[in-house]
């Protein structure tokens, strides 16, 4: 299925247009992103083992000037202190303008504080009192790794719970997939959990098979391995040159049953930004023409 194949509603090709996309927090993917996003794109920054969050900062101030909008990760595992914590929100508070996180444990199995896990941060205290709006967190549609679903949705609901009481807008970011089943059904179990939470659906920019693999091995996400692998065989090189659309084209089925479930979209750009860029540009353009050429319901043509 690609965008061709399916009507595809203007509400939903607008999220399309406006998603978020990630870069690294070394700052060195600036010039690319200036050349394939627009200005006013928010742009999360990752926080990698090993990461200095002032080179963090450094970045988003950096993308703040250049008019994007800076969503610098915070990993709870990798705070060495509440000092440096509170110090990485104030200066990006300060220095970038920053009103909107991303909450992760971190991938160090061994925290380097008093913070084990994003919950830690999320009781702190210091994301209120620094002034953030906007906080996202982490959703494991084909499992969290090291925590039953059960408990993974118990955490969700903690954090709306939390966002509720400190006026505090809390979203939940999706692991990517190479399919939309389990991303739709992982919303209506979320929801049927009493989740109430706004999703930011995460999916694959162009790459190539072998990069994807890559990374989904390294995040774990077997079952969509699986349907990649299926794609291959059937597309041959099709699945790199044209992008997520199978997964975002059946996505529009849950935005229609649910609109206030899937808020927008996250690009993860395995094979550039450039890729990505131009994928999310030929999708939005191509889906209100396609939504216009089709016949409305009712029509004797489309009973």
């Amino acid at each position: 299925m690609t965008v061709s194949d399916h009507a595809i509603s203007s509400e939903f090709a607008a999220l399309v247009s406006a998603a978020s996309v990630e870069i690294s927090s070394d700052g060195r993917q600036l010039p690319a992103l200036q050349d394939n996003f627009d200005r006013g794109t928010s742009v999360t920054i990752t926080f990698l083992p090993g990461d200095n969050y002032r080179r963090n900062i450094e970045t988003a101030a950096a993308l703040r000037r250049a008019g994007f909008n800076p969503v610098p990760h915070i990993a709870a595992r990798e705070m060495a202190s509440r000092e440096a914590f509170g110090d990485f929100l104030e200066r990006a508070r300060g220095e970038a303008n920053v009103t909107r996180i991303l909450v992760i444990a971190g991938d160090v199995a061994a925290p380097k504080g008093p913070f084990r896990s994003s919950l830690d941060v999320c009781h702190s205290g210091l994301i209120e009192t620094h002034g953030i709006t906007s906080v996202n967190i982490a959703g494991h549609p084909e499992g969290h790794p090291y925590l039953a679903p059960h408990n993974a949705f118990k955490a969700l609901v903690e954090w709306r719970d939390w966002g509720r009481r400190a006026g505090v807008r809390v979203e939940v970011m999706t692991q990517f997939c190479f399919e939309s089943a389990p991303i739709l059904g992982w919303i209506g179990e979320l929801e049927a959990h009493g989740g109430g939470l706004p999703v930011i659906v995460g999916v694959a920019g162009p790459a190539t098979p072998a990069t994807l693999i890559k990374f989904a091995l390294r995040c774990g996400i077997g079952n969509s391995i699986r349907s990649m692998r299926n794609q291959i065989g059937r597309f041959g090189r099709l699945l790199t040159d044209a992008g997520p659309d199978e997964v975002v084209c059946g996505l529009q089925a849950g935005f229609d049953k649910s609109k206030g479930s899937i808020a927008a979209l996250h690009l993860f750009p395995f094979g550039g930004l450039r890729k990505a860029g131009e994928w999310r540009r030929s999708f939005a353009q191509q889906a209100p023409r396609l939504t216009e050429h089709a016949a409305p319901a009712g029509d004797p043509q489309n009973p």
